[in-house]
């Protein structure tokens, strides 16, 4: 759930920052990821009492609380830069309050483990939107990468069955899984895009609370539907103060500390431990199974990701027509 935090890094050109041993680094970028894909497994595990759009919202909206007293600081300068491009950073925000309700709705039809395997697919998908909408190169290492990545899609989608495939009878969920890694990959182009003059954590907080705005008012369809009660029970209320906290802000403080000693290109890279730790936190707390087709299709999508990011090619970006 880092990956937004991630594009803003990629966006803005972040540059390191080496106060800390290397080693600190990617241990509290691996520690994000491991609280991030705690957030999935949260997230099937409230799926009976909360609706997807309101755990999208609350999550939003109590990581924006959580971390707005440690940009205080910046406050007259995230004023000015909301007067100046209001509209815009709420559009933004609004594809990223989207992916999220989209992944939270998604984890009503499909598990949390074929969640985190699938979601992996969102730097691909970002490469192919920003080949087609900001110009950048796309060599032919990464049209195979891609291609290797969509394969170990559709091995899980599939559960590994032909019949499944040949009828092309894939679960709605999964699905819903790639919308949303589409969406986050349309909110990186637009943070690319729009190039933001705004420090890192200080964009973040405004970007959060955009996305809260968003979330607002499908929450308020799921309560006013009442196919969720009201109120929420102890269990709840501690699944959702995970979201929140430590699977919120504590996540975007520690990626964000990543990012300052590492880098943004090596920081990203731990992105794909989050598969590895939703599947272990789902088979340990959720009782999911971790079938064959999933290794396989976990393996194929690795492989697809590495030829993408490792293999970029050197030509320069053609312009968009």
């Amino acid at each position: 759930m880092s990956e937004h935090l991630l594009a803003i890094a990629e966006a803005k050109g972040a540059q390191r920052i080496a106060r800390h041993p290397e080693a600190t680094g990617y241990a509290v970028g691996l520690l994000a990821w491991a609280l991030s894909g705690g957030v999935l497994v949260a997230g099937k595990g409230i799926t009976g009492e909360m609706g997807p759009w309101t755990l999208s919202f609350w999550r939003f909206g109590i990581a924006t609380l959580v971390l707005l007293p440690l940009v205080a600081h910046s406050l007259p300068q995230m004023r000015q830069f909301l007067r100046a491009k209001g509209l815009r950073v709420l559009g933004t925000g609004a594809l990223l309050g989207v992916a999220l309700g989209l992944l939270f709705e998604a984890l009503h039809y499909t598990s949390a483990v074929n969640t985190g395997i699938i979601n992996a697919t969102f730097p691909i998908i970002t490469l192919v939107l920003a080949r087609i909408f900001l110009g950048e190169a796309m060599g032919p290492w990464q049209v195979v990468g891609g291609l290797i990545a969509f394969a170990g899609v559709i091995v899980i989608a599939a559960h590994g069955e032909i019949a499944v495939l040949m009828r092309f009878d894939f679960g709605i969920g999964d699905v819903m899984v790639l919308a949303s890694a589409a969406t986050l990959g349309a909110y990186t182009v637009s943070l690319r895009k729009q190039k933001f003059e705004l420090a890192r954590m200080p964009l973040l907080v405004v970007l959060l609370g955009s996305a809260t705005v968003i979330s607002f008012p499908f929450s308020m369809v799921e309560l006013w539907t009442g196919d969720y009660a009201p109120g929420l029970t102890a269990d709840g209320l501690m699944i959702l103060a995970y979201a929140a906290i430590p699977g919120g802000a504590l996540v975007y403080l520690f990626f964000n500390w990543s990012i300052d000693v590492l880098g943004a290109s090596r920081a990203g890279m731990l992105l794909y431990s989050q598969m590895i730790f939703t599947a272990v936190l789902a088979w340990l707390i959720l009782g999911e199974a971790i079938e064959w087709y999933h290794y396989a299709g976990a393996a194929l999508i690795v492989v697809g990701v590495v030829l993408v990011t490792v293999f970029k090619p050197k030509t320069a970006a053609i312009p968009p027509k």
